[in-house]
Order: C-alpha cells, then structure tokens, then sequence
C-alpha cells in the first residue's frame, strides 16, 4: 500500500511508471507528427505536381508544368517517398501502440532512426533546391538574361509556392520525428556501465 506522498514505496517503482507515462507521450507524438509528415508531404507532391497553366503567347500556347523544372519533379519524388516512408512508420507506431511494445531492439531502432534522418535531409535537399528555382522563376536574373516566369504563370508559381510552403511544414516535423527516434535509440543503451 502506498499514500499520495510515495511511502513505503521503493524509487524503482515511481521511476518506472515515470518512464512508462514518457514513453506513451512520447510514442503519441511520433505517431501524430508520423501522420502530419505523411500528410503534408502528400499534400506537397500533390500541389506540385497536379500544377499546369497554359498562357497564350503570340498566338502560341505554352503549357508550365511541374516537369519543366527538374528541381521540382526532385520535389514530388522525394515528398512522395517521405509520405510513404511515413505510412508505414506510422503503421508501426500503431500496432506498437496496441501491442504495448514501448522499446524494441536495436538493429530496428537503428533502421528506423537512419531511415528518419535520410528522409529529413533529403526533403531539406529537395526545398533547397526548389526554393533556388522559385527564386529565380519569381526574381529572374537579369545577368543570364532569365525572365521573370512568374510574371507570365502566376497561378503557376503560386501553387507551386503552396506546394513548397506544404514540404517545409512536413520537413519541420520529419525533424522533430528524428529527434524522436534518436531519443528512443539511445534509451537503449541508458542502463549499460561503462
């Protein structure tokens, strides 16, 4: 028996129901912005690559499509394998949830924390370098003699924008995910004597 105040109770105890209420926040939050990268990288490679806008020029139609720029079918790819990467996590996170399973071992803690931080740098790679071409799209570059394309396809370059604006919100939380996965990694290896 034991009072509101933890006597007659061993420390061993309270630092175990401790670590049991953390480790269930801290599997929810993954399993929540697990979901939230899934769905905002979806949304992300969907905005970027259902964007077309046809314009006429001198009686010429020209179509921009996302395939214009290679910097931007970099940005659906990688945003397409983030969402499924994240599905899948996100499956895990719930039949561990279910299970009860809170840790497990370290061969899969260590594929799950490298997968996480691959996808995080490659979705920071792949808003880098759409971002450098909205720029240019947006601003020109009067040096290369480069126009203003957004000036011509502004519902183009908007949607675009949205699709960037989608990655960036989806890469933040990847972030987080990775610290997440580093935190449950290294728990694993918190009770070993040097």
């Amino acid at each position: 028996m034991s009072n509101y105040l933890g006597v007659g109770v061993s420390p061993g105890k309270y630092h175990m129901n401790d670590m049991k209420a953390v480790d269930r926040k801290v599997k929810l939050a993954e399993l929540i912005l697990r979901t939230a990268v899934c769905g905002l990288a979806l949304v992300a490679a969907l905005l970027v690559a259902t964007d077309t806008q046809v314009k006429e020029i001198f009686g010429v139609q020209k179509k921009a499509k996302f395939t214009d720029m290679k910097s931007l079918v970099i940005l659906v790819v990688v945003n397409g394998l983030a969402a499924v990467y994240s599905l899948v996590q996100t499956l895990r996170c719930v039949v561990a949830m279910v299970r009860g399973s809170v840790l497990f071992n370290k061969p899969l803690a260590w594929l799950i924390f490298s997968g996480d931080q691959v996808m995080a740098y490659m979705i920071v790679a792949a808003i880098g370098a759409a971002a450098q071409s909205a720029a240019f799209a947006k601003i020109g570059e009067p040096e290369l003699q480069w126009m203003k394309v957004c000036d011509m396809y502004g519902k183009f370059c908007n949607q675009v924008g949205e699709g960037i604006a989608s990655s960036v919100f989806a890469c933040g939380s990847m972030i987080i995910v990775s610290a997440i996965s580093a935190f449950s990694l290294f728990r694993l290896y918190e009770n070993k004597a040097w």
